[in-house]
């Protein structure tokens, strides 16, 4: 038990939660889904839980080798990176639908009829998986980083990791909450529909433009 007051042991537990940390602060399309059900009040812990267990799942597997194997497998790398793109322009498409043509969405989303926890999962699930972003993040930046960890240090940079991400997916839990006033109006709706929308095509865009350097 003491074994997890080593210097070595902290260092590793610290990387990992920082460097999880920072690349997990930033806009993305698995932040804006969890905020959205954050401010519906529909199945946050659920989300919260998911997002977790996959960053440690995908992180740990990138430590355990498998960003080494993306790198050795450039087909497999750009039908990943090609459906990516078509989801991510897909799921922005229908973002700007909800802002530009049904500005009442967001309120009736709120009401009675609401998805399953299963749906809302399955959903997330999706955006979690098809996202290419996600992979370059947990699996290979993220692992690449830990794989360098000896021993079993590597599965506490995973557990530091894990810990970041929990730390922000309950942080962005608590703000959606907090903004459930403000989201009463269906033009704070509108708003996030655009930027949820707008950031979709950005990262679409700079995933689709690597797929001439994968063919190469």
């Amino acid at each position: 038990m003491w074994n997890l007051l080593q210097p070595s042991v902290s260092a590793s537990w610290i990387a990992g939660f920082t460097v999880c940390l920072s690349l997990l602060v930033s806009i993305g399309a698995q932040n804006l889904y969890v905020l959205r059900q954050a401010v519906q009040g529909r199945h946050v812990h659920a989300c919260v839980a998911w997002c977790v267990l996959s960053d440690a799942v995908l992180i740990g597997v990138g430590v355990g080798g498998m960003a080494q194997l993306l790198g050795a497998s450039p087909v497999l790398a750009y039908y990943l990176t090609l459906g990516g793109a078509v989801f991510l322009f897909g799921y922005g498409c229908f973002a700007w639908h909800r802002a530009f043509f049904a500005p009442q969405a967001g309120l009736r989303a709120t009401g009675l009829a609401e998805r399953s926890v299963v749906g809302v999962l399955g959903a997330l699930a999706v955006i979690t998986l098809l996202n290419p972003h996600v992979y370059l993040d947990t699996v290979v930046l993220i692992g690449s980083i830990g794989a360098r960890q000896d021993g079993g240090l590597k599965w506490v940079f995973v557990a530091g990791a894990a810990c970041a991400s929990l730390v922000w997916f309950v942080l962005l839990a608590v703000a959606g909450r907090r903004l459930q006033g403000v989201f009463a109006n269906p033009a704070a709706w509108r708003v996030l529909d655009f930027v949820t929308g707008a950031t979709m095509f950005g990262l679409a865009w700079w995933v689709g433009s690597g797929l001439a350097d994968l063919q190469a």
